[in-house]
Order: structure tokens, then sequence, then C-alpha cells
């Protein structure tokens, strides 16, 4: 029957994607008229994923109801509302949106047969035009805002869980933000509040203010700082024990009063023969002095854009690591990543891994190699060789010297003593059928390393599959 309803929704789903391709491409404008716009957004999707040895099977064990085998479709929707009221060269805007989300099955936290209904973007703001080259943006509201790469600041609402969609991950926007954007040409400069939309479930109050500035010449051409101070939070933090020897104490309400100050930017250093070879780096210190807290983390990217090879390929290598709290000393080491953006063309740290390890005490070695066999398809390999950064130290948070369970869910609870933790293959395809429209899909392989298998014997080679459909206007 489960089978059955899967199917009915995706033919739906996908008759639905057909309607609204056909229609006209100004088919949400409400209303239009001197220059004063209320104008509907929608975008919406259907994902079917397929795992088989989930966490390399480590949780198929009897005693456990959990099923490392499992497949389930995510659904959501997104629509919207904004308007615009133009004052002379400057304007008032504002936007409302909602996302319904849904699982059918049972997904790789063994949540299933849920979802929610939340309140996504709700802002309103005034753009002022100083001058033709400069103006500045004040906003207050639920709305998206990324800073630089990602690194830090990027994902301000959670998905998954009893939300449903944890793949899609369709919630973007902090719950509250005050935001002020100063542009000048290529300059910007935000100063800003930020309260993120968390679960019910695991709400642990956070709040965070801070600023941010950028050169962008263009989207492969930029380099940035941020800082940002943590004023408020509940969220836990694990301490290593002595000499890793142990569980790790849990330091209650850790991150309160963190500061970060970090850098970004990429380039293409070179003219003439080299032209196409570029370089990215990000880098990020952490410190918190009620905590004695020093911590750092950053990434470094090499690639080279064979635009006169058929097919375009672009083979970038990306080398990045992760503090780990050193069980030897009394201070904390480890990184907190905060809010990244987790998809595998930015911050996660593998593809199967990056479900079970954060970017904390980590360290990986990456190869990406994506080829255009037309304008509309785009292939992308990636592998990944990720090791633990601090033996004995956890990898995140409740990781450390053995794997318990927790609903169903591995963990490793004292840290390791051999750092290689796995290594993982990702295939992804993308198809650009319009501009509204996009198809996904990838298949992934992940084995344990060293680290792991050392601790847990023997595990199994953790594959798994997606396809997706979505579409944004």
């Amino acid at each position: 029957m489960k089978a059955l309803r899967t199917k009915i929704i995706t033919i739906i789903s996908l008759s639905l994607f057909g309607v609204i391709e056909a229609q006209e491409t100004d088919f949400l404008t409400v209303y239009k008229s001197e220059g004063i716009q209320i104008q509907g957004y929608l975008q919406f999707g259907v994902n079917a994923v397929a795992e088989t040895n989930l966490f390399w099977n480590l949780a198929d064990v009897p005693e456990l109801d959990y099923d490392s085998d499992t497949q389930w479709l995510e659904s959501y929707a997104k629509p919207g509302l904004g308007f615009t009221i133009p004052v002379g060269k400057s304007k008032f805007y504002g936007r409302v949106s909602v996302v319904w989300s849904s699982t059918l099955g049972t997904d790789a936290f063994d949540e299933g047969d849920t979802g929610r209904f939340t309140l996504e973007e709700s802002h309103v703001g005034y753009l002022f035009a100083i001058n033709e080259h400069s103006s500045l943006d004040l906003s207050v509201g639920g709305r998206e805002l990324k800073l630089g790469t990602g690194m830090l600041i990027a994902n301000g609402g959670v998905s998954g869980f009893e939300r449903g969609a944890l793949k899609f991950g369709p919630r973007k926007a902090w719950e509250m933000s005050a935001i002020g954007h100063y542009n000048n040409k290529n300059f910007n400069a935000r100063a800003f509040y930020l309260d993120p939309n968390e679960l019910p479930s695991n709400d642990t109050k956070n709040e965070i203010v801070g600023f941010d500035a950028n050169w962008t010449a263009s989207p492969n051409k930029f380099f940035g700082l941020s800082y940002l101070n943590v004023i408020r939070s509940e969220a836990p933090y694990p301490q290593a024990a002595p000499g890793g020897d142990g569980p790790p104490e849990i330091v209650a309400g850790g991150r309160e009063d963190l500061n970060a100050l970090s850098f970004y930017g990429k380039t293409y250093p070179f003219k003439g023969k080299f032209k196409d070879f570029f370089t990215a780096l990000d880098f990020a210190y952490q410190w918190n002095e009620r905590l004695d807290l020093n911590a750092w983390g950053g990434r470094a990217q090499l690639g080279y854009d064979f635009k006169k090879i058929k097919w375009s390929p672009t083979l970038m290598a990306t080398y990045q690591i992760f503090s780990g709290d050193d069980p030897d000393t009394p201070g904390l080491e480890r990184f907190d990543p905060l809010y990244y953006e987790g998809s595998p063309s930015a911050w996660s740290t593998g593809s199967k891994s990056s479900m079970v390890f954060i970017n904390s005490n980590l360290r990986s070695f990456m190869l990406s190699l994506r080829v255009m066999p037309s304008q509309k398809d785009i292939l992308t390999l990636r592998y990944a060789s990720i090791a633990a950064q601090q033996l004995r130290s956890p990898i995140q948070f409740g990781q450390a010297a053995r794997v318990e369970f927790s609903d169903g869910i591995p963990t490793v609870v004292s840290g390791v003593t051999e750092a290689n933790l796995a290594n993982d293959i990702f295939l992804e395809y993308n198809r650009v059928v319009n501009r509204n429209l996009f198809v996904n899909a990838g298949f992934a392989f992940s084995f344990a390393g060293d680290g792991i298998n050392n601790i847990v014997g023997e595990t199994a080679a953790w594959s798994g599959a997606f396809v997706n459909v979505v579409f944004n206007y």
C-alpha cells in the first residue's frame, strides 16, 4: 500500500510540474501598476531516497528494532508572496512564505510518516538609494542570510526529524533577523542580529550578532571578513576526558559568549596561459574567554577550468580541517561549525559521512571532477578521505571509544585511536530542464576507516541513491 501511495504522489507531482511549465512566465504576478508590484513565489519538490547498510551497518543488531536498509519519499512546498512599493529611487519591500514538508516511509534517522507546516520568510524592509552607486538596505523579520561561502552562517532553518524532508532541507530562513546592508558598487557591508529557526524538540535558544564586509567583483572573484558573537545559547559542548580516557564531559551552555572571526576569498590569480586556474581560501578563529576556548578551522581549494576541452571539465582539490579538543589540555579546542551550508558542493565533509560527522575535529582531502555534456547537463564525481584531527577526542556531540546507539542512530562515544574515519565516493547528475525546473540524481558509497573498524570490528559498505525534481519560480 505504501509503495502504491508513493507512486501516486510522484505521478501527481510530476504532472503538476508539467502544467506549471506550460504557463506564462508571469503567471504568479498578482498586481503590477505604476511601479507597485505584488509577486507570488512558488517552490516545491519530490525526492525519492534509498539507503543500504546505513551507518556502515553498525545499527543492524538483534537487540535494536532498526533497519539498516530503508527507502523513503520526501516532498515539500514553499509558496510565498512579496511586494515592492517605490518611493522615488528607493523602495519599501517585504515577503512572507510558508513551508509544508513531509516524509513518507522511514528515513536514515528512523523518523517517518511525519511532516510539519511552518512559517518561513516574514520580513519587511526599506532600500534607501543614497546615490546612483550606493544604497542602504534595512530589514527586520524572518529571512535568509548567508555569509561568504557559508562556512559558519548559511542555514537559518532546521528540517528533518519531526519536520520531515531530511535530505531536501527546505528551511533556510532565520526565524528572526535584523539586517543592515550597505552597498557601494562591488563593496558590501552588513551588520546583523540572527535567531535561528530550530526544531521545537531541540531548541537551544541561540542568538547571534555580528558584521560582514566583502568585495565582490563576480561570483568567482571575491574576498571578505566576518565577525560574530553568540550572545545567548543553551547549546552544550563536549569536552574530552583528561588524557582521552573515558567519556567526554558535557559543558552546559558552552556556545554562549562564543566569538568567531573568519576570512574568505576566491580568485583567478593568473592571466594568459593559466587564466583558468583558480584558488580559494577560508579560515576561521574562535574564542571564548569564559571557557578558555581557542579553536580554528579552514579550507584551501585549487582548481582548473578546462574550457577548451570537450564537456568543459573542472577539476578541483580541497583540503579542509577543523580543530578538535586536545585531551591533554585543561582548555577547549573544539571547533563549532554553527550553521554551515552542508551540501556536497559547499561545506559537507564527504557525502554519506556528512550524515555522521559534523565539521568539528575533522580533516579531509577531497577531489571533484565536473563535466558538462551539454549546457543543461552536469555530471560531478566526488571523492573524500576523512580523518579525525585529534585522537581520543569527541568527533561530534556525543562521539568518542565505543559505539553506542540512541533510537537506532550510531554514535561513536569517546574518540578514536586511529585517525582514518571513512572514504566516500559520490556521483551526481543535474539536469536543467528550463529556468524553473530541475532534476537531480546521485549515487554514493562510503567505506568505514580504521578509526571505526578498530572499535566495532567488521563493517559493511554504506550505499545510497536518490532522484528528485524541483520547481522554483
